[in-house]
């Protein structure tokens, strides 16, 4: 069965993952090389198929392909123009908060909040709904990752 607490430890590397994407800004290559390390380790592209909507996409807002996922992180790729790099922003810190998760044998969805500290203190609030499946190593991977900004009138 998968414990809270495993997906509370995924989703707190997820987050200092995307916070180290940003300190590597300044150089591209050590930045591409670590985006791919995390998207290899958290999520499940090796397995099948990942559903994964991130918050600032438009035009590609589905990226079913590891090279997309890294784009929308990073940017640099030409099939992915919109991207300017999403962990890039930078930001200093990520925190999830649960609204609830639902936990199975070889599966579990949480759905809540994130937010994201900016360099000058300002926190950017995203909501999230993420699925998780253990691998054949029982290493825990996102499967499904769909977040969006907060509905404003």
């Amino acid at each position: 069965m998968i414990s809270l607490k495993e997906v509370e430890n995924i989703q707190k590397d997820w987050g200092a993952n995307l916070v180290k994407l940003g300190s590597l800004k300044g150089n591209f290559e050590a930045c591409e090389n670590e985006a791919s390390q995390m998207i290899k380790r958290l999520y499940g592209y090796d397995n099948g198929i990942v559903l994964f909507k991130p918050t600032k996409a438009k035009e590609s807002q589905f990226r079913l392909s590891f090279e997309g996922a890294k784009s929308y992180f990073i940017g640099g790729d030409e099939n992915f123009s919109e991207d300017s790099g999403f962990a890039l922003q930078p930001w200093i810190n990520v925190r999830f908060e649960n609204a609830s998760v639902v936990l199975n044998e070889n599966t579990a969805i949480a759905m809540g909040n994130y937010f994201f500290t900016e360099l000058n203190g300002n926190v950017v609030k995203v909501e999230y709904t993420f699925g998780y499946f253990l691998d054949p190593k029982q290493c825990l991977k996102i499967n499904l990752h769909h977040s969006s900004l907060p509905y404003s009138i």
